[in-house]
């Protein structure tokens, strides 16, 4: 049986004003044919129980797409995707880890290094939430005290069988001093407003090791994305 293998999608470039493809043009730029922008590179990690709708969270950010019928990730995928906020290019280095208990032992390899860990849980599932509580208890031994730890209830277009409320998540999250964020992968709701707060507030000095130029030629023809 194969316990470990890699999924990788190539980077897909949005704008976090609009969240269109980017392709050389945007309506960031519309005012200013060429720009030199700086890269940041953030390495994220994304925890939770199985089924909890973490391939579908990382899918519908970097593809804009849901699949119902998702297979469970084996091991870990890899995808990256960059956005362009605030006159910066943010690139993000997405590790989806698998949530079946024979992978746990292989996840702190993947948190090694990572900047930020989405700690995802099922609203409807309160197994889901317990096993988001190890994980931000392992986290936070192990990770130095500035590590963004985001707290993500999905599957809030099933709030009406819901077990873990809003409160509680709330409640949790901010107990422990991390993030807290209500999704869903089907709908898309708060995807965007979850990777745009994400991409705010991570420190761009920690970053700067990784940091490149991009030059940006505004085509002649019609630039419009939105």
């Amino acid at each position: 049986m194969k316990l470990f293998s890699f999924i990788y999608y190539t980077d897909t470039r949005y704008c976090l004003f609009c969240f269109k493809v980017f392709n050389n043009f945007c309506c960031l730029f519309r005012m200013n044919p060429t720009l030199d922008l700086n890269t940041f590179t953030y390495k994220m990690v994304v925890l939770g129980h199985y089924s909890v709708g973490k391939s579908s969270i990382v899918m519908n950010f970097v593809k804009n797409e849901f699949n119902p019928n998702e297979e469970a990730t084996v091991g870990a995928a890899f995808l990256t995707k960059t956005v362009f906020l605030q006159g910066n290019a943010i690139k993000f280095e997405i590790w989806d880890t698998a949530g079946q208990e024979r992978y746990y032992s292989l996840i702190p390899m993947y948190y090694r290094g990572a900047h930020v860990a989405l700690i995802v849980y099922d609203v409807t599932s309160n197994e889901s939430f317990e096993q988001a509580k190890k994980w931000v208890t392992d986290l936070t031994n192990e990770k130095p005290e500035n590590f963004l730890k985001v707290l993500v209830a999905n599957k809030i277009d099933l709030n009406e069988n819901a077990i873990v409320t809003e409160e509680m998540g709330k409640e949790y999250a901010k107990s422990k001093n991390i993030l807290f964020f209500q999704t869903s992968a089907k709908t898309g709701e708060n995807i965007k407003e979850l990777f745009t707060k994400i991409a705010n507030i991570l420190p761009k000095e920690e970053a700067k090791a990784n940091q490149s130029s991009v030059f940006l030629q505004k085509k002649t023809d019609n630039f419009f994305c939105c």
